[in-house]
């Protein structure tokens, strides 16, 4: 059981469809600060509706969902955008601005979301830039980067404003088994060092294995078991076993 004082994240009995598709039918679960939860299943089962219901971009119609204890179902605009500013979100493909810089798609975030003045938002940019190794890339454009690299910078723009939470989007998407190692490695080298409390959704074995404290399988709309990545890789359900087979 987490202390109430130490839950950042509480959503319970979520419900969201779209027209007479049920994409989530009673979702529950409690993220403690500085945990990092993954939520695997399928493509296409309703991993990323939980996300983005998470940070209001989607309505569920029935349920509860509290960040740092105060609803965001209901909340209004004005207050939606108060609590984003603590929230970074690592999009599916990177989600990068074309027309802007890597310098320039770091500043934003923080121009838009802080007082800091030009020194700290060029000192920040660099930091973060060097964290996820790709410094060198400051002055590109986001169409001179490989996809591995395009998803590094877009964990370092996700992070540059010091957020408390973090929810990745199927983060190694597309990516070759190499490179999605090394993203799954940088996402829990940066949750470690800088404290954050994150969700990741995946359907990728590897990456959950890598940064999962706790794993959630979604599965027809509910969690249908929860655990470590290793308690669910032994259990004998024939569904957990059908995502886990070959990684023992």
């Amino acid at each position: 059981m987490i202390a109430n004082d130490d839950i950042m994240i509480d959503v319970r009995n979520v419900k969201k469809s779209f027209d007479d598709f049920h994409v989530l039918k009673g979702i529950s679960m409690q993220v403690a600060k500085g945990t990092s939860e993954v939520i695997l299943g399928r493509s296409g089962i309703g991993k990323s509706v939980m996300l983005k219901s998470i940070v209001g971009l989607l309505i569920p119609e029935e349920g509860s969902i509290r960040i740092k204890n105060e609803e965001v179902i209901g909340m209004s605009v004005q207050d939606l955008n108060r609590l984003r500013k603590n929230i970074g979100y690592v999009f599916q493909y990177a989600a990068l601005y074309d027309s802007m810089t890597v310098r320039e798609n770091l500043e934003f975030p923080l121009r838009k979301n802080t007082q800091a003045d030009e020194v700290e938002i060029e000192a920040r940019v660099r930091e973060d830039l060097r964290l996820v190794g790709l410094e060198e890339a400051i002055d590109k454009m986001p169409g001179e980067l490989s996809g591995g690299m395009k998803k590094r910078i877009g964990l370092a723009r996700a992070i540059v404003a010091r957020p408390e939470i973090v929810l990745y989007d199927e983060p190694t998407a597309g990516l070759d088994p190499i490179t999605a190692r090394g993203i799954s490695e940088l996402i829990l080298d940066l949750n470690q060092q800088l404290g954050i409390t994150s969700i990741t959704v995946t359907h990728d074995l590897e990456c959950t294995r890598t940064v999962a404290d706790t794993v959630y399988l979604l599965e027809d709309g509910i969690f249908t078991h929860n655990g470590t990545f290793t308690e669910l890789q032994n259990m004998s359900d024939p569904l957990v076993q059908a995502f886990f087979q070959g990684t023992k």
